[in-house]
């Protein structure tokens, strides 16, 4: 039997495969993705991904929130335009919006970690500009009614599918069900390289727009792949029209991103299997739930939500305690000291703090454990009976003070 916890904060190795084409560009010094006048890695990169998900095109940049930032100055919205995204996101989501010099707006979120359609429908009325919907630790919401929704009011989606790679919706790339899908290389996510993101789409007005802004001066474009009629002209109608904003993604990146691609499908695998795995024992606690995926939904996880069933906020206090006693680090959104993913703490986005009860509540009872796609059974064994002997401790302290 397993008795040390397994380290759940590694990320992804990188493989082997890719310390050649690391060594052949430290060795050239050339890091800058247009130092190369074709195939350059971020080139080839793009290409293979478009490729993997199915879409037309793909831009690779900085990070997933410089992606959706170049999203929402791609589809041209005006200054303060109201962009509706789930209240259950992470900061920098919101920050994209603001950044784009348009105005978040928080819809409210169930304690499946979806979006509450009765809500997201009444507040689409309310003079929507476009949407983010965020996949948020790969819960996919109904896309089905979102995108009826959406196209019945012609309201563009963009889609933050930063922890979706590899989850498909009724067979379907998640990604590639909006206008435009944003992903993300950082450390913690599917495809490692520290940090990193890209931006598929099949519309060709868009991506021209998000690549001279991500810093194709001149007409760097050229170095894009290839590029059809479409992409040709319009990357003649905006050169020279749009700001820089210097997003661009390395080549160092890109020949570590790279040899990560075909083990996309191992790991999503293995991370659904390992989900799946701790899921099934959590349930047999009264006191954790695993709310269920949608029916059209194949989900691709490397982590594990839960909610605590009927536990005051000092049993939730002391079953993260007990869980941390044995190994196991869970993080409690809305009772971590200034989380990111809490909607309270987006003081940046000005004006008052909504009234958003269903996420709150959500948000004081859901769990969040690293499940990696690399842990054993062995692993998962260890975590899974750590967290359910944290539950009864935490549901025995309070009665044991009692008495």
């Amino acid at each position: 039997m397993q008795t040390k916890a397994p380290s759940v904060h590694d990320a992804e190795p990188i493989p082997e495969a890719a310390r050649e084409a690391i060594d052949q560009l430290l060795a050239s010094g050339d890091l800058f993705r247009y130092t190369a006048p074709e195939d350059a890695p971020v080139a080839l990169l793009e290409r293979e991904f478009a490729e993997l998900l199915g879409a037309k095109y793909a831009l690779a940049v900085s990070s997933c929130s410089a992606a959706l930032f170049l999203s929402l100055k791609a589809l041209g919205l005006p200054r303060d335009a109201r962009v509706l995204i789930p209240a259950f996101t992470f900061a920098a989501v919101p920050s994209a919006v603001v950044h784009a010099g348009c105005v978040p707006v928080l819809c409210d979120v169930g304690d499946t970690y979806r979006i509450d359609m009765a809500d997201f429908e009444a507040k689409l009325h309310e003079d929507i500009s476009a949407v983010i919907i965020s996949h948020m630790r790969g819960h996919t919401s109904d896309m089905d009614a979102i995108m009826a929704l959406c196209a019945a009011r012609d309201i563009p989606v963009v889609e933050d599918a930063a922890h979706s790679l590899g989850t498909t919706w009724h067979g379907k790339n998640i990604g590639t069900l909006g206008r435009i899908g944003c992903f993300s290389f950082q450390s913690y996510k599917l495809v490692n390289a520290g940090e990193g993101g890209i931006l598929i789409t099949d519309d060709a007005d868009l991506l021209a727009q998000a690549v001279i802004m991500s810093g194709a001066y001149e007409h760097n474009w050229r170095k894009h792949g290839e590029i059809d009629t479409a992409l040709e002209a319009a990357f003649a109608r905006w050169q020279n029209r749009l700001p820089l904003y210097n997003l661009r993604l390395s080549n160092l990146s890109a020949a570590v991103i790279r040899p990560q691609l075909p083990l996309v499908a191992e790991r999503v695998t293995k991370g659904r299997s390992n989900h799946d795995y701790v899921a099934a024992k959590l349930s047999q606690s009264p006191w954790l739930t695993v709310p269920a995926k949608l029916a059209p939904e194949e989900r691709a996880p490397d982590s594990i939500q839960f909610n605590l069933v009927n536990m005051t906020d000092d049993e939730a206090t002391a079953f993260a305690s007990a869980a941390a006693t044995r190994g196991v680090k869970v993080q409690i959104f809305g009772m971590s000291t200034d989380n990111a993913r809490a909607f309270w703490n987006w003081q940046f986005i000005g004006g008052e703090t909504p009234e958003l009860p269903q996420t709150r509540k959500m948000l004081m009872r859901a769990c969040d454990t690293r499940l990696p796609a690399r842990l054993s059974r062995e692993d998962l064994d260890f975590i899974a009976e750590a967290l359910l002997a944290a539950a009864e401790d935490a549901k025995a302290k309070p009665a044991l003070k009692a008495g």
